[in-house]
């Protein structure tokens, strides 16, 4: 179906937030006199070309002003090394072959910078004709050198079908007005060739999209149908984030059981395995705000009643684990390795886009919205949200931090366990602890491409502490000078490995182990366990549980076993001091170690303090090794992405690091240390002494903890047996709280290989109060809990009692 165009919406005076408030109120009032479709279109086009620049501004706002020096500072710098010459082979010199996919994938994301500058009021390109000129031969180079519809696919089909066309089509966006009617048609079909609709891939008709590539295909046709003057493809655009085409199957608006999109416990998982809510995850739900802003009011805009479930996604899922704006590694996959994309940028990324949502979302949901990404952006002193953010997202966040009538949201608190992504994550007011776990289910990493090659065991069981004193401990240098060998959390063979996904595609690891998960009781208190199994040439085996308490996070291992000849190690801590390498560490309340690059064995060590993060208790002590070194790597050595690699450049950081030494071939080796986040060195050395919790099982059929002051008691069951005077028939994450008459209990079996278990508790219990119906009560002297556990997936089941 034809359209014709005609403006309808003036893009100047006009704000990105302006806009899309206008389009929600447009979408909720009836229309009172009939728009034609060529208003349609144009209008749209205006909305989106908003969306790319941000609209009109004031310039002497210092945080416009910043974002406008950082894109004219970019565009510049493109400008100036861009070949205009008559006998060109390439855009630019580091992008040649123009013919290869990332070559020509990065030209046009570089042309959609410029373009986006000569757009925008206040850079030095802006409105410039000379400019103008040169991005439409640009563009008309590069398709007939390179992206043209006789093009045969190679490389990173990604580049093909998503990159390229995605960038194309923004520059036609910008550039509407200035681009021959010829060589937009050409434009057009090109993406035709690559891109023809949002529900397949291209290079392999008989797979379906699902997840964020549906998402970024959708909003690639929704552009081009709008270009076009083509209404269905704007309509298929629009279903596509439903599936209409196969029934829902693979609809971004529903929950999934298996495989790809958002789960109802707040995973996302994209690849089939990979938890991937602060990469995948955030894209997907960036570009269904995208298509839900550009599209309200119009007749094509989305009215699926299911767009619910994004909705959810963003308390469910995001909000766990966004902390003060920037976006846990536990959940970023292969993207950790990307020096251009760390975790404060991906935090900016996804909060832009969850206020993008908020335009067109319930007013109930909006203000939820509004409140938390305030409170994140207030927070974040470390990098502040305008220096990371587009002109476009400074606007969004601007409307939120200008009105006195949004409050900033306090931090989200409360234990999760992610049981369909192995991941946990808990959070008190000043800290925060994710674990990344991996099974047979989930991949322990993602890599390929070129990224993420000492990924190695970033889901064995790392644990990220998060300080709301200090954010930069993971986006400042860490991952290209962290030892890889020693993540925090894990128990690892010291064999030297082989750098992974240095081949084309990407590539997921998945180790044999059932156990990976826990039971989360109250949304207070949480015990995870996850059996580590050694990758393919290694025979280590370890039994790690741990449990998330009010002030304190307790590791206990046993059973660690090896045969290969090879020294086994646990790591307790690995942490970045920055540049300068400050931090005062105490063992005992003694400094150690006394000089950088050396390695200090403690002895029977009972606590220590890290000034900046806080203490670390040894129940028994524990035979304390304790490195203070300088280290030094570069971002190329973990990542030659064709549009994602690192620079060459040396990067140093300091770093304290604390592990404990199971010798060379361990026999049922075991450890037990605590992690106090932010507690000062006097009361590390008090809780040392008085130990509050009390660890009562450490074995290979149990591991178990009491805490006295709350009155817990949490266990994790290998098998059946007891522990703490509490039984279980099989393995099993169990977890009770006694408070005067009433008795909380969460159960789970992480490894799904039951279909129920009995758990038998140690006191008399006369009733349950409420419990989900998969919970059986036996009362007695002796009650016993009877819970269906199969099918359910790892997920917690409750009961509440009465003594």
């Amino acid at each position: 179906m034809q359209l014709s165009r005609r403006t309808l919406l003036a893009a100047g005076g006009a704000t990105v937030s302006g806009v899309l408030t206008a389009g929600a109120a447009r979408a909720a009032e009836p229309d009172h006199r009939a728009r034609s479709a060529d208003e349609e279109v144009d209008g749209l086009l205006a909305r989106a070309e908003t969306l790319l620049t941000g609209g009109a501004f004031d310039p002497s706002d210092p945080d416009f002003a910043t974002g406008v020096a950082a894109l004219d500072a970019t565009a510049t710098g493109l400008w100036d090394a861009l070949d205009r010459s008559v006998g060109r082979t390439a855009l630019w010199a580091d992008l040649a072959p123009l013919t290869a996919a990332g070559n020509f994938g990065q030209s046009y994301t570089r042309l959609r910078t410029l373009a986006t500058a000569w757009a925008t009021p206040g850079t030095s390109l802006s409105g410039d004709a000379e400019a103008a000129g040169a991005l439409v031969s640009a563009l008309r180079f590069t398709h007939d050198t390179a992206y043209h519809p006789g093009a045969r696919e190679s490389g990173n089909w990604w580049f093909w079908e998503i990159g390229a066309p995605r960038a194309l089509m923004d520059c036609c966006v910008l550039l509407r007005g200035r681009l021959p009617a010829g060589d937009l048609a050409d434009y057009l079909t090109v993406v035709d060739r690559f891109c023809p609709d949002a529900d397949r891939r291209t290079n392999s008709p008989t797979l379906a999209e699902t997840g964020a590539n549906r998402t970024d295909k959708a909003v690639i046709v929704a552009l081009r149908g709008l270009l076009g003057n083509d209404a269905d493809k704007v309509a298929s655009a629009r279903d596509a984030l439903s599936d209409v085409r196969d029934a829902g199957r693979n609809s971004l608006f529903r929950y999934t059981s298996s495989g790809d999109g958002f789960y109802e416990d707040g995973s996302f998982v994209q690849h089939g395995v990979v938890a991937y809510t602060g990469s995948y995850g955030t894209v997907l739900l960036g570009g269904a705000a995208y298509l839900l802003s550009l599209l309200a009011g119009s007749p094509w805009a989305v009215t699926d009643p299911r767009v619910s479930v994004m909705y959810d996604a963003v308390e469910r899922s995001f909000a766990p684990v966004i902390f003060d704006g920037l976006m846990m590694d536990a959940v970023r996959g292969r993207a950790v390795s990307r020096e251009r994309a760390g975790d404060h940028r991906d935090g900016t990324t996804a909060v832009a886009a969850i206020l993008l949502l908020a335009s067109g979302a319930p007013a109930d949901r909006a203000a939820r919205w509004r409140a938390l990404a305030k409170g994140w952006l207030t927070r974040n002193r470390t990098t502040p949200f305008a220096a990371l953010a587009t002109l476009p997202q400074i606007t969004l966040a601007k409307a939120v931090l200008d009105d006195p009538a949004v409050p900033a949201g306090a931090r989200t608190t409360g234990s999760f366990v992610f049981a369909d992504m192995d991941r946990v994550v808990h959070r008190r007011p000043g800290w925060a602890c994710a674990l990344s776990l991996s099974s047979r289910r989930i991949s322990a990493y993602e890599a390929g491409n070129g990224e993420n090659l000492h990924g190695w065991y970033t889901g064995d069981g790392m644990t990220y502490l998060y300080d709301g004193d200090g954010l930069g401990q993971y986006n400042d240098g860490f991952w290209p000078t962290v030892d890889p060998y020693r993540l925090p959390g894990t128990t690892v063979d010291t064999r030297e490995r082989a750098d992974l996904g240095t081949g084309d595609g990407t590539s997921t690891y998945r180790p044999a182990n059932a156990v990976a998960g826990g039971a989360v009781l109250d949304g207070r208190h949480t015990a995870a366990a996850m059996e580590v199994t050694g990758a393919q040439g290694s025979t280590l085996r370890a039994r790690k549980s741990w449990f998330l308490l009010d002030d304190a996070v307790v590791a206990l291992g046993a059973g660690v076993t090896a045969s290969d000849g090879r020294t086994v190690e646990t790591v307790v801590e690995n942490r970045n001091l920055g540049a300068d390498g400050h931090g005062r560490l105490l063992v005992d309340g003694v400094p150690r170690p006394a000089g950088r690059g050396r390695t200090d064995r403690s002895g029977r060590a009972g606590w220590a303090h890290l000034e900046g993060t806080g203490g670390y208790v040894f129940p028994g002590t524990t035979a304390l090794h304790v490195l203070r070194e300088r280290r030094t790597g570069t971002w190329r050595a973990i990542n030659t992405g064709a549009d994602t690699g690192g620079s060459t450049d040396p990067v140093s950081r300091h770093y304290v690091t604390l592990w404990v030494d199971h010798g060379i071939s361990p026999t049922d080796a075991g450890y037990a240390y605590v992690l106090l986040p932010g507690a000062s060195a006097a009361a590390t050395a008090v809780w040392s002494r008085s130990q509050p919790v009390r660890i009562v099982a450490n074995d290979a059929t149990a591991q178990a903890v009491e805490d006295r002051r709350t009155g817990l008691t949490a266990v994790h069951f290998w098998g059946a047996g007891s522990a703490a005077g509490i039984t279980a028939s099989g393995p099993a994450s169990v977890l009770v709280r006694r408070r005067g008459a009433r008795v909380s209990v969460a159960v789970a079996d992480p490894g799904r290989t039951q279909t129920a278990v009995s758990v038998e508790l140690p006191f008399r219990v006369r009733s349950s109060a409420a419990s989900d119906g998969t919970v059986t009560l036996t009362p007695g002297a002796r009650p016993v809990l009877t819970v269906a556990v199969g099918g359910s997936r790892g997920h917690t089941h409750r009961a509440e009692l009465v003594r």
